[in-house]
């Protein structure tokens, strides 16, 4: 597929691409209010008409993933001169959002992966979160609690730069927005919210009478009828579900999913140390784990898993207390430090040193000690969700509207750019073949790269949590076994960071 892809898009001007495989015509309705459009030209003249818009593609949802979705569609010439729709009331969408390198790092982050970033950086939106606060880091140490096993992760391991990269969400965010602006994209920004969508033909709006019934049922019967909540309507051939764990297309457009909640909840918030952290820490806990995140400066974010009863206590101490508690979780609280090896661990894996890795050389080191909150305490709810199925004819979902995982490896938001990534070449396959965008089978070749990919890594860390919920002798023997295969097996690393780099979809250990 991508080299059919590549082919066509190196073809793209020599050929012009058929219009009316696209939904792009003005249907009017009189009364209807105008949404904000970001492109100024756009915005001058659509203010004199009173007119429901027909769109190629309306992305419900304009947080990471769906804005990352629309940043691919308009960086690729076959997408680019899609018209798109994006519904969502967040206010961060108006682009009036400042962000200030002086100010504390907000306690929403994300770790990006070297796949992630190369998908925005192919999109020209990677630039523009460099202007602002993130953090690469080169080093990851992973423990447990027992101090029976560690293992230590080095970017040189496989000849990279870095293991990945945090990021303030906003300025993720900003990043995606700033990319699409300074295209000549077309986009439309409804601050609204999804009330209703109509996918059959027969229940489409009446529209006004001077336009013949047979142009409106063939300009609106090719297109979902999306209702939003100032009670006006626009219509699209492909309608994106990129709005969350609690998705309302997924739940309008009739899919089923599989999944539960956690009897845990993540606590996030921002701290300080003093001294720069280029280090990702994790340490697995008996209620959980815990992450030390850097995020730039002498700043780090911690990401802690606990119970319900656990997050709300911890969320209201005092300062104090609450960093003493997070020093003892990434210190000697629950158990000792692990010691270098397991009794005959070096002497089992000594067959690999004529292959070792810089990491496996690397001692146990202490994570930096916390000095400071500089943020609020956030507390949200864990679970695990996955839909049955990610497309239906003009529906598809993305990022957590199709999966939701627990967050000990912080994959969530790499998923959904994977997803969103996939969906945009799909879409640019469909249109290089003259094909239909909103086809279910077209749409079923997304879905068939990108669930087992998705499913694949929900496996393992649903097993990682399982395997962590439990605190027994000779269970805990075998995951320290566990981790020091993973720091002294060469291959066994590489693939490792190779998978959690986003470089391969399925963890296949060669």
């Amino acid at each position: 597929m991508n080299r059919l892809v590549k082919k066509s898009v190196s073809n793209f001007f020599a050929f012009k691409i058929p219009t009316k495989s696209l939904c792009t015509g003005v249907v009017k309705v009189p009364g209807s209010n105008v949404a904000e459009i970001l492109n100024e030209n756009e915005k001058k003249e659509n203010t004199t008409s009173n007119s429901i818009q027909q769109y190629d593609i309306a992305i419900v949802g304009g947080g990471l993933v769906g804005m990352a979705l629309a940043s691919f569609l308009a960086s690729m010439p076959m997408t680019k001169q899609l018209s798109v729709a994006i519904i969502d009331s967040n206010p961060a969408l108006s682009g009036s959002m400042s962000i200030k390198k002086e100010d504390p790092p907000d306690p929403r982050v994300s770790t990006v992966t070297p796949a992630t970033i190369s998908f925005m950086k192919d999109a020209g939106a990677w630039k523009y979160v460099e202007q602002n606060r993130h953090a690469y880091f080169d080093k990851m140490q992973v423990w447990d609690y027992t101090g029976l096993g560690y293992a230590r992760y080095n970017a040189r391991d496989v000849n990279k730069d870095f293991l990945g990269c945090v990021a303030e969400n906003k300025v993720l965010h900003s990043a995606l927005l700033s990319c699409i602006q300074d295209s000549d994209f077309k986009r439309t920004i409804y601050p609204l919210r999804l009330n209703s969508m109509t996918l059959n033909r027969s229940s489409m709006s009446v529209v006004e009478e001077n336009m013949s019934s047979r142009e409106s049922s063939s300009a609106q019967g090719q297109c979902a009828r999306l209702q939003l909540s100032d009670g006006n309507s626009i219509y699209a051939k492909l309608v994106v579900g990129a709005d969350g764990g609690k998705s309302r297309v997924r739940e309008l457009a009739g899919f089923k999913t599989t999944g539960w909640n956690y009897s845990q909840n993540a606590i996030i918030c921002t701290v300080e140390h003093p001294s720069e952290n280029r280090c990702a820490w994790q340490r697995f806990l008996p209620t959980g784990p815990i992450a030390l995140l850097p995020i730039g400066d002498k700043f780090s974010n911690i990401v802690w898993t606990m119970s319900p009863t656990e997050s709300n206590q911890r969320k209201s101490i005092a300062e104090e207390e609450f960093l003493k508690d997070v020093n003892s979780a990434l210190d000697y609280g629950y158990g000792p430090h692990p010691t270098s090896s397991l009794s005959g661990t070096q002497d089992l894996f000594s067959w690999f040193q004529m292959d070792t890795t810089v990491s496996a050389n690397e001692s146990f080191e202490v994570p930096p000690k916390i000095t400071k909150l500089v943020s609020e305490r956030m507390v949200f709810p864990l679970s695990l969700r996955h839909a049955n199925s990610y497309a239906s004819k003009r529906v598809v979902l993305i990022g957590d509207a199709a999966h939701t995982v627990h967050p000990l490896a912080g994959q969530g938001v790499n998923l959904g750019f994977g997803d969103a990534y996939s969906l945009s070449r799909v879409i640019a396959e469909g249109i290089a073949l003259g094909t239909d965008i909103g086809e279910v089978n077209l749409l079923k070749k997304y879905e068939a790269e990108r669930k087992p990919a998705n499913i694949s890594m929900m496996a393992i860390l649903e097993s990682f949590q399982k395997a962590y919920s439990v605190d027994f002798g000779p269970f805990n023997i075998l995951r320290a076994a566990a981790f020091h295969g993973a720091n002294y097996i060469p291959p066994l690393k590489r693939t490792i960071i190779s998978y959690a780099s986003g470089e391969q979809n399925f963890p296949v250990f060669l």
